[in-house]
């Protein structure tokens, strides 16, 4: 797996390195700064790129709008960010930006070293890796909106723990109640969404990108 790292704090851009080479992967370049971004991914073009969102020269979202220009020039890069905050505006942006794998995580959050080399696997595989505060966050502020409306509070945590990549399993583990439950609650979502049965879609990402960009 062909990793680019945006990082501009060195030793967490070196330990980033080390983590994921020994984990397999090839880092074929780390940059520290948003234009360095750009350029790595689209010459490398690499299967997953982990990226901070405030890079230099001005600290503040450089390294989220440089995924999304590549992404432009890409399209379906796999993007996986790693952030302080939630930047609402851009996270919204990158989620709802068609296919490829997105993960949006928060930093002081990723201490389970194997969790987050499964979190980058996921996203190069083309799932999602979203961390339970940004999906938060991104709901709330979409919450009245109407494809909300006809959602019953079950389907609305079953959503948001969609959004994370959690499988229907994990799901019911986390919930208490059976697989059968969970998959009941997860059609009944797709067809409140209006996402009918598809062999070429994955509707469960489609149902977070229509939950999350509704309006």
């Amino acid at each position: 797996m062909r990793v680019v790292i945006a990082e501009d704090l060195a030793l967490l851009r070196d330990g980033l390195i080390r983590l994921l080479e020994a984990f397999g992967c090839e880092v074929v370049e780390a940059v520290d700064n948003g234009p360095s971004l750009l350029r790595a991914l689209t010459t490398h073009r690499p299967d997953v790129a982990v990226v901070d969102v405030r890079l230099p020269p001005t600290f503040t979202d450089e390294g989220l709008k440089a995924a999304l220009e590549a992404r432009r020039e890409v399209p379906g890069l796999p993007v996986l960010v790693l952030s302080q905050h939630v930047e609402q505006l851009y996270a919204r942006e990158l989620l709802s930006g068609g296919g490829g794998g997105i993960g949006y995580l928060l930093k002081d959050r990723v201490s389970d070293v194997r969790q987050f080399v499964e979190a980058v696997r996921r996203v190069a595989g083309g799932g999602t890796a979203l961390d339970p505060d940004v999906v938060a966050q991104l709901l709330t502020r979409h919450a009245r909106e109407e494809p909300l409306r006809a959602l019953t509070p079950r389907e609305r945590e079953v959503l948001g723990l969609m959004a994370e990549g959690r499988t229907n399993a994990a799901i019911a583990a986390r919930m208490f109640v059976t697989e059968k439950a969970v998959s009941k609650h997860t059609n009944s979502i797709f067809g409140k969404l209006g996402l009918p049965p598809s062999e070429d879609d994955n509707r469960r990402v489609l149902a977070v990108l229509a939950y999350l960009n509704a309006g």
